[in-house]
């Protein structure tokens, strides 16, 4: 559902703020909600959004525009959303993708529409709207094309994927950077030092210690939300036991287990398993396994890379190593076996040989330089002496006449044409030098000889 954060009309004097963005300074509420930014000036990092005349500053000074916030969790697209409510006299109406359908999003449009009549403007904030349907961000379309709202929409996931293209055309995409241990470590000083902060039950200041700085920033990972949930949650196991001083200790009992960065609906997903991929083709085992390692620690499906490391197996060893097919389908099959835990042993023996596998991506290469030429019509007619011929009548239409059997012919190669005439010199698979198809480079070049074909095939550098 929406809710209007102005509670009425939202003007100056008016209710205050309630919802999620309002009544930030409320002591019962999270240190991390009391601590946002309540101008453009207190919003710490993204200094490359913040600068003169930046389309932050104007849409936090009332211009109408609609933007996209893009950035991975914890780096302030809800604070922006919270400036931009409080610096500004427009109404404010915030609707969470999640639990919002298409008729409480027409609902909030209808109004709007009623209040630009008498002069007062919507601002309407979407949080994650990357799980908005299709349909939903139709509807928003006339309205953010009309200016009827100003759009402030907020999502983990890179919008050019999530977000229809005629909305996202009519829209600001401002990303946002993850924040660096600086941004976050100010956080934590403004949080100790500020009276909407953090206070021990006399009114004191907490006094954090350096290795329970160190610690908090390390298990924030660039997230200020999880920062300032992980301080608070430490002063409060300080304070239980008397002490104003938040050391690592009282860290380490607030927090069991850092929460991995890691999403499997979002761009951390594709993220991570590129990375993945990517560290195993360039044969680097030890990054290879802290992805592995990330993925499997996050819950993803271990089925799910599984299936990964099977088509790495050919498109990037292939007949370089023929065996690490076999390898990946067993590490598959052992998975979906015996499960996790304990798949996750066949998974990190997979990665390891297939991390250490001689590459080649000549297999891949080759499949798609013949679809390329099937594609583009090079089909011709499979060559008369090599048609099917099992079947009456086929020996008078010439089918099957002048076949050589290849087990008959020296060294079991017969020499005659295989190929359409029309592609009688095409040459898709070309192996390289290494492991293992360095061995059939060499044989292929001899059974090129021995079918008659002038230009074998040379090898390839295999560059990727």
């Amino acid at each position: 559902m929406s809710e209007d954060l102005f509670g009425g009309g939202g003007a100056a004097g008016g209710p205050a703020p309630s919802g999620s963005l309002g009544d930030a300074a409320g002591s019962h509420l999270p240190l991390a909600v009391r601590m946002r930014p309540r101008t453009v000036d207190e919003i710490v990092g993204q200094g490359h959004l913040l600068g003169p005349g930046s389309p932050l500053r104007r849409l936090a000074a009332g211009e109408a525009m609609s933007v996209f916030l893009w950035g991975p969790p914890g780096v302030g697209k809800t604070t922006i959303a919270s400036v931009v409510s409080q610096s500004t006299r427009r109404r404010f109406v915030e609707v969470s993708a999640v639990t919002a359908g298409v008729k409480e999003v027409r609902a909030v449009l209808d109004q709007a529409r009623r209040d630009l009549r008498v002069g007062q403007e919507t601002v309407l904030f979407v949080d994650e709207v990357h799980r908005f349907s299709k349909t939903q961000q139709d509807v928003l379309l006339p309205a953010v094309e009309n200016r009827l709202v100003t759009l402030v929409a907020a999502t983990t996931e890179n919008p050019s994927f999530s977000v229809i293209s005629p909305l996202l055309s009519r829209s600001l995409l401002l990303t946002l950077k993850p924040l660096t241990d600086d941004d976050v470590s100010a956080l934590l000083d403004r949080a100790l030092s500020e009276e909407r902060g953090l206070r021990t039950a006399d009114g004191l200041p907490y006094e954090l210690t350096e290795p329970a700085r160190q610690t908090l920033l390390r298990l924030a990972g660039g997230d200020a939300r999880r920062a300032l949930t992980y301080l608070e949650e430490a002063a409060a196991g300080a304070e239980a036991v008397g002490d104003a001083q938040i050391d690592d200790d009282a860290v380490a009992r607030a927090v069991d287990k850092a929460a991995i960065r890691y999403d499997r609906d979002g761009d951390q997903h594709y993220d991570v398993i590129s990375a993945f991929i990517k560290s195993i083709r360039g044969s680097d085992v030890q990054a290879a396994l802290h992805y592995l390692a990330r993925m499997i620690a996050a819950g993803e499906d271990p089925r799910f890379i599984a299936r990964r490391l099977v088509v790495l197996a050919s498109e990037d060893i292939g007949m370089a190593d023929p065996g690490a097919l076999q390898t990946a389908v067993a590490a598959a099959d052992a998975v979906a076996f015996i499960g996790m835990p304990e798949g996750r042993i066949n998974l990190a023996q997979a990665v390891i040989a297939l991390a250490l596998a001689p590459k080649s991506k000549a297999v891949i290469t080759a499949i798609d330089a013949a679809l390329a030429d099937v594609g583009a019509g090079k089909i011709g007619l499979v060559p008369a002496h090599l048609r099917d011929a099992h079947y009456a009548g086929a020996k008078k239409i010439g089918h099957g006449q002048g076949y050589v059997y290849a087990h008959d012919a020296p060294h079991g190669i017969a020499a005659q044409p295989y190929l359409p005439d029309e592609l009688a010199g095409a040459r898709y698979y070309s192996p390289t030098d290494h492991g293992a198809e360095a061995a059939l480079a060499a044989r292929l070049a001899r059974i090129e000889q021995l079918l008659g074909r002038a230009d074998p095939p040379a090898r390839q550098p295999d560059r990727r």
